[in-house]
C-alpha cells in the first residue's frame, strides 16, 4: 500500500485524501492549526501537525511516504512568507527528500498565490528532478470541478510512481 503526504491538506487536499483512501492508499495530511487537524481527522485522513515554513516539521513525516503532494498554490499568508514557502523552504525540502523513501513529488503550480512565485516553485521542482532524479509532476489542473481535480491529482501520483524508462 502506498502512502501519500499532503502538505496543505485544506478542503481540496481532504478531497484528494479521500480519493486516495478509496483507491487503497494510506494518507497523511498536514495543517498548522488544530481546526485544520480536526477536519483532516474527520475526513478519515491521518492528521499531522506541520508548518511548511519549518521544513523539519514536514521531514519528520516522510519516513514511510511514497508521494508528497505540495498543495500550497492557494495558501493564505503574506506574499513574502508565501514566496519563502515556494522558494527557499521548498528547495530545502526537495534537497532533503532525496535521502528519504519518498519516490515522487506532485507540486501544485496554480492557485491564488502569485503566478510568478508558483512558477519559481515549479522550476525548483524541475531542477530537483533533474539533479537528484526525483520523479515529479507539476500540477496545473484547470478544472473547477473538485472531483475531477482530485482524480487528476491521483493520476499524477500514479504517474510519479510508475517505472521510468531511459537514462
Amino acid at each position: 500500500m502506498a502512502r501519500a503526504l499532503i502538505i496543505g491538506c485544506g478542503c481540496r487536499g481532504r478531497l484528494l485524501g479521500e480519493s486516495l483512501l478509496a483507491a487503497g492508499w494510506a494518507v497523511r495530511g498536514t495543517s498548522r492549526t488544530e481546526a485544520g487537524l480536526a477536519a483532516i481527522d474527520a475526513a478519515g485522513i491521518e492528521p499531522a501537525p506541520a508548518d511548511p515554513d519549518r521544513v523539519g516539521t514536514v521531514l519528520e513525516l516522510v519516513g514511510d511516504v511514497a508521494v508528497v503532494f505540495h498543495l500550497l498554490g492557494s495558501a493564505a499568508g503574506e506574499p513574502g512568507a508565501l514566496a519563502e514557502v515556494h522558494g527557499p523552504r521548498l528547495e530545502r525540502l526537495l534537497e532533503k527528500l532525496v535521502d528519504t523513501p519518498v519516490r515522487g513529488v506532485v507540486y501544485e503550480a496554480v492557485g491564488s498565490v502569485d503566478a510568478g512565485v508558483l512558477e519559481a516553485g515549479a522550476e525548483l521542482v524541475r531542477s530537483a528532478g533533474a539533479t537528484w532524479r526525483i520523479p515529479y509532476e507539476i500540477a496545473a489542473p484547470d478544472s473547477e470541478d473538485f472531483d475531477a481535480w482530485a482524480s487528476q491529482m491521483r493520476d499524477l501520483a500514479l504517474r510519479v510512481l510508475a517505472p521510468r524508462t531511459g537514462a
